[in-house]
């Protein structure tokens, strides 16, 4: 239980369970998003973010649009959120990755990997998909 919940100011979750975290630069809104996401998701939100800042240790944080997004200072590489049945990690520059993420995006160099429930994460393909990713140019958003 995070700060929040005792308080009574729980973020509010939108369709999907997306928490609605402002915006904010930095980890504590990241970690705040996190604290925020439903159930299970709660901890691959967790791992997620570990293993961001173990494989890119100088990343910059922020939550916009009720997601966390991971940067350099060209730009952001990453971001996720939730939806109903999965939480989705977003390459921005996914079609540039190798092997690319599997799901494809209507953005053409955008690329997701959806995470359900239960589901083994292959943390080697992940990590290698964000080191390659925090070296090619960012997105400006």
């Amino acid at each position: 239980m995070t700060d929040r919940d005792r308080e009574g100011t729980a973020p509010k979750l939108l369709s999907g369970g997306n928490p609605q975290i402002p915006k904010g630069e930095g980890d504590a809104p990241v970690q705040d998003y996190i604290a925020a996401m439903p159930g299970w998701k709660r901890a691959v939100g967790q791992r997620l973010d570990d293993l961001v800042v173990r494989t890119v240790p100088d990343v910059h944080k922020a939550v916009r649009w009720n997601q966390p997004f991971y940067g350099k200072d060209e730009g952001w590489f990453l971001s996720f959120r939730c939806y109903t049945n999965y939480v989705q990690v977003q390459f921005f520059r996914g079609t540039s990755l190798d092997p690319m993420p599997p799901k494809e995006s209507r953005h053409d160099e955008v690329r997701y990997l959806d995470i359900h429930e239960a589901e083994d994460l292959d943390e080697d393909r992940l990590r290698s998909w964000v080191e390659q990713a925090s070296r090619l140019p960012g997105e400006k958003m």
